[in-house]
């Protein structure tokens, strides 16, 4: 596909993206949240202070595609979830403090996350493949919101089905994962949608795509775990962003903004994604 029929392809997805969102909510909003515009001074409701929390900014043009950190938030391999001892007042302005400092715990690969290739090459970690490492200009740019056939896996043939033209280098999964709301979950699923070997083998030689993003912490499916990763990791060209909240977004084209923490000597840290069109 040359680079006419790309931009056609990805205008008229884009047209496609803004009609959908007008008729209809594909995916249900989190339970609580205001996805309306309102003060970012927040509202006073019987006169208790109320502070702002919302996934949709800007009359529906921002979309905040990052999970927030709650006790409730699922954590690999665990049934308990982040826990509530993460997060900790440290020094408190009721105990004495001239002001409220708080500390935190949690593993790098919590919530949403990028991945670097020294998660599954300890040659690569040695060597200072780091998420400092990362190219940034990947983590921000164009993107594809596509939706997965909710029945399978992401395999050589789902790949094949989707029809991403040559051209897209970014691209964000949305599976049944978002469907079944498992990062709303605490207790860790591991059945949960991702990447078999074959699939993550099919997108590194037949697209031109760098980045992989998807709706649970992990890209590969359980039982592909380590063989997924790496395929996608072992050229260290393509980052992977994995628990992304892509509920209530149209598919369609974008532009991410994704910024992670410059973590010197780790291979994965929290991640903030945003969307806009």
């Amino acid at each position: 596909m040359n680079n006419l029929s790309l931009f056609a392809f990805l205008c008229a997805i884009s047209a496609h993206s803004i009609a959908v969102a007008a008729t209809s909510a594909a995916y249900p909003s989190i339970p609580g949240a205001d996805t309306g515009e309102c003060s970012l001074r927040g509202d006073t409701v019987d006169g208790v202070l109320v502070p702002p929390r919302r996934e949709v900014y800007d009359g529906g043009r921002i979309f905040d595609i990052s999970h927030r950190y709650s006790p409730e938030l699922p954590v690999w391999d665990s049934t308990e979830g982040l826990g509530e001892h993460f997060l900790w007042l440290e020094k408190g302005m009721k105990n004495g403090s001239r002001a409220n400092n708080s500390a935190m715990k949690l593993g790098v690969h919590t919530g949403t996350h990028v991945d670097a290739p020294g998660h599954f090459f300890d040659n690569y970690y040695d060597a200072g493949f780091d998420v400092d490492s990362l190219d940034i200009t990947l983590l921000n740019g164009l993107a594809l919101l596509v939706d997965v056939p909710r029945d399978t896996n992401i395999t050589a043939e789902v790949m094949k089905s989707l029809n991403i033209p040559r051209g897209v280098r970014r691209v964000l999964f949305r599976t049944l994962n978002t469907d079944r709301r498992l990062m709303f979950k605490k207790e860790f699923d591991t059945t949960y949608v991702g990447f078999k070997e074959d699939g993550a083998k099919w997108l590194v030689e037949n697209t031109d795509i760098k980045l992989v993003g998807i709706d649970y912490l992990s890209v590969a499916a359980y039982d592909h775990s380590i063989s997924s990763h790496v395929a996608f990791l072992e050229s260290r060209e393509i980052i992977l962003v994995e628990g992304l909240k892509l509920d209530d977004v149209p598919a369609g084209i974008y532009t991410l903004n994704c910024l992670h923490l410059r973590l010197v000597h780790s291979e994965a840290s929290p991640i903030r994604c945003i969307l806009s069109r």
